[in-house]
């Protein structure tokens, strides 16, 4: 079906350079636009759950990220004031095969972006797009030096501030949620961290932790409540000295690492609502473009994979655009609806402060000891969901 159809894609990150390949695969001609210089990645961490990984597989670049990331054996939640654990949540019961990974967001970036190319996708950097034009045919692209590019279908990929959305849904304001996040990481020796994912949990705050590149980095991220507003920018950076404020009255193994921090990055975690409007005029949209969420799930990249392939998929096996394109959206809109709450309720759960929090921990202690698979088993439907072989 897609055999010479041209497609451009705005935005060379995650999900952006997952459909490209995915569109290249089953034969369509597909440019990327991309406004930085180069193809990079200024994140730190992420973690691919069985549900990316899925997708990544299906794309034939299973290998590689089996190469490029860490095993996950489990996730840890523990109490970020005393340093006891309070439970081990293990992902031995993933169907064989299986398996969560940590990778740096930088490897990830650089291993879609070969399989781009080896797929045949063109890749242009240095194209700032600032306006997008629908509403007649084709879509056209206008770049901040004023140049005007004509496109065949147009897929926005662009990320929170996304263009194409805006075209697609006007201009909706997000509201700050009280909260904001650092992101550092520590050089350290193989065998230094452990290979599980930790959570260390404090009223209005919380740590996640885990290794990288085979041990060779420690990732954190750390998340406080706080009224001051704080850009929603993944560029931004911060003194240490707030971040160590922040996490004075946690354990000292928590407050070592924050020690070790002499740059952290610093955004602001802000609300959007999911887009009403996934496509239409010969758009469409992925990822955070359509859908962003909170980082309390670790899902923001894995859902962008899941979109990628979805999209092609429905592009591939109808001829009708706009059919193909109402058939992606209502195929991916609920789920990711429900994933975004998920975030959201995690972002309070690990903020419990007084007599919640000692009922809270009570609870995790008592399912740790009786019963910690249902624990993590109230997320079966979101890791566990293939979209690659789903109807």
């Amino acid at each position: 079906m897609l055999t010479g159809r041209e497609i451009t894609v705005l935005g060379a990150g995650v999900g952006g350079l997952a459909v490209a390949r995915a569109l290249a695969l089953r034969g369509a001609s597909v440019t990327v636009l991309e406004q930085a210089p180069e193809i990079r990645e200024v994140g730190a961490g992420l973690q691919v759950s069985p549900n990316g990984a899925a997708v990544l597989e299906a794309l034939g670049l299973g290998a590689a990220l089996e190469a490029a990331g860490s095993r996950t054996p489990a996730v840890e939640l523990w109490d970020g004031e005393t340093g006891e654990r309070l439970i081990r949540l293990d992902f031995d019961h993933l169907k064989p095969g299986r398996a969560f990974r940590a990778i740096h967001r930088a490897d990830l970036i650089e291993l879609l972006a070969d399989g781009a190319r080896e797929a045949g996708v063109r890749i242009r950097l240095l194209q700032e797009v600032s306006e997008v034009r629908l509403g007649a045919h084709p879509p056209r692209l206008v770049t901040k030096q004023g140049a005007e590019i004509e496109t065949g279908l147009l897929i926005g990929a662009d990320g929170l501030h996304s263009v194409v959305r805006g075209a697609l849904n006007g201009t909706v304001a997000p509201f700050f949620t009280g909260q904001v996040a650092w992101r550092a990481t520590l050089p350290c020796t193989p065998g230094e961290v452990a290979p599980e994912v930790q959570v260390h949990m404090g009223p209005g705050r919380h740590l996640v932790t885990y290794p990288l590149r085979g041990g060779r980095l420690r990732n954190i991220v750390a998340v406080e409540e706080r009224r001051r507003w704080v850009e929603e920018s993944w560029s931004l950076s911060d003194d240490p000295l707030p971040l160590r404020l922040a996490f004075e009255r946690f354990a000292p193994a928590v407050r070592g690492w924050l020690d070790q921090v002499e740059a952290p990055g610093l955004w602001g975690l802000f609300r959007h609502p999911v887009a009403a409007r996934w496509h239409g005029q010969g758009a469409a949209i992925l990822g955070d473009a359509a859908h962003p969420t909170l980082p309390f799930l670790a899902q923001g990249a894995v859902l962008a994979l899941e979109d990628a392939w979805v999209l092609a998929a429905c592009l591939a096996d109808d001829p009708v655009e706009e059919q193909a394109l109402a058939r992606y959206q209502a195929l991916r809109e609920g789920r990711v609806r429900r994933a975004v709450e998920a975030a959201s309720a995690n972002a309070r759960a690990y903020h419990l402060s007084g007599i919640a929090r000692d009922i809270g921990h009570f609870g995790l202690r008592l399912a740790g000891r009786v019963a910690p698979g249902r624990v993590l088993g109230r997320f079966d439907w979101l890791y566990d969901h293939d979209v690659t072989q789903a109807g």
